[in-house]
């Protein structure tokens, strides 16, 4: 059976020139649900190919539950994109398969080159990806050369490449305060509400590409009001690639990780989680005693505005998988050179958030480290 494809429909961000690429014609495949049967049999038929390939899943929490309890039942991880990576680096698996978008997939292949990297479809790609070439970011960059580049991990291997600085939403804060703290002027990209959200917090001088994801960028402050009117008690979680009257209106802020955190340290018994819907499934499975309920977004209709779920994520299915395990189809390449050069950011990020985690000052992280 052939899956739909459904147009990825939304509002393209203000052109800002020099900083902005038109992503509206984007498009993705959303898998057939298999049966109670078929589900069974997958998951046999998954667990026997991956001791066979001696391979490890790794998946994102927002792919569809099946895969993310199944990376967890096999010895494979679920986590925010960093940690996806970092895990399969460090796994002894010779193959890692990656359930999410492609972006995770190549940080994982430049991290890992010597591994064989497998995804479910290489076509499950990322507004913010999509709408970051290099070629454009690159010239961004040309014309701010006093500035250290610092980029989002939803970009390409090429964008990384081009980058002083990889961050995630939960060490952004942290990387660009203590660049800050150094005196250094940023380029940012591609998020531009993470990105306003950064400056906000930590006062830096920064210029930002003009992107968005097409999931957060969604979220509306006027229906979230009327919602938490509906629900006083709830605690609003919010992660930062939404927009800034969003944001205002959050209890706790943060990446996946911290909104995980969050709901398991409140002791609040309702929660409105502004992230995409399949960070949903872990928050229950964590906390059995709570209620999770979707912020809304724009649009009532059957477009992927009406809902907050990455269709790219959703092509992420088993039968995917499966096949991918059996023949080695969705095998991500880096070219080698640009596959370390890309790796000097991540690195990089890597040693700083190892370094707050022993206790070292951010600038004395930042000053061992260097800018590229």
């Amino acid at each position: 059976m052939s899956s739909p494809v459904i147009d990825v429909d939304y509002e393209q961000p203000a052109a800002k020139a020099g900083a902005v690429c038109d992503t509206r014609h984007a498009w993705a495949r959303v898998p057939a649900e298999p049966s109670a049967d078929q589900r069974v049999a997958l998951k046999a038929r998954i667990r026997r190919l991956l001791r066979e390939r001696n391979a490890v899943m790794v998946s994102h929490f927002y792919v569809h539950p099946d895969l993310q309890d199944l990376a967890e039942e096999t010895g494979g991880i679920v986590s925010d994109s960093l940690e996806m990576a970092r895990f399969g680096r460090d796994h002894a698996a010779t193959t890692l398969v990656v359930s999410g978008v492609r972006f995770m997939g190549e940080t994982s292949k430049i991290l890992s080159p010597e591994k064989r990297v497998l995804m479910p479809d290489l076509d499950a790609n990322c507004s913010l990806d999509l709408g970051c070439p290099v070629d454009e970011f690159s010239a961004f960059c040309d014309q701010h050369p006093d500035r250290t580049v610092v980029v989002y991990a939803n970009t390409s291997a090429a964008v990384k490449a081009r980058a002083d600085w990889l961050v995630t939403s939960s060490c952004a804060l942290d990387v660009v305060g203590a660049l800050h703290a150094e005196g250094r002027k940023i380029l940012w990209g591609p998020d531009r509400h993470l990105g306003d959200y950064i400056q906000r917090q930590t006062g830096a001088d920064m210029v930002s590409w003009n992107g968005a994801c097409i999931v957060h960028d969604e979220f509306k402050a006027l229906e979230l009001e009327l919602l938490i009117k509906e629900h006083p008690s709830a605690k609003v979680l919010v992660h930062p690639e939404s927009p800034a009257d969003v944001i205002a209106l959050a209890d706790a802020v943060g990446s996946t990780s911290a909104i995980l955190n969050a709901a398991q340290r409140m002791d609040a018994k309702e929660f409105i989680v502004a992230t995409d819907t399949g960070m949903l499934h872990k928050l229950r499975t964590l906390n059995p005693g709570k209620t999770f309920i979707e912020a809304p977004t724009a649009g009532n209709g059957g477009t992927c505005k009406s809902c907050a779920h990455c269709p790219w994520m959703a092509m992420n299915g088993l039968v995917e998988l499966a096949n991918a395990l059996e023949t080695g189809a969705g095998e991500i390449h880096v070219d080698p050179t640009l596959g370390l050069r890309a790796r000097l950011p991540i690195d990089r990020m890597l040693a700083f958030t190892a370094g707050l985690k022993n206790g070292q000052a951010p600038g004395s992280l930042i000053a061992g480290i260097g800018a590229a």
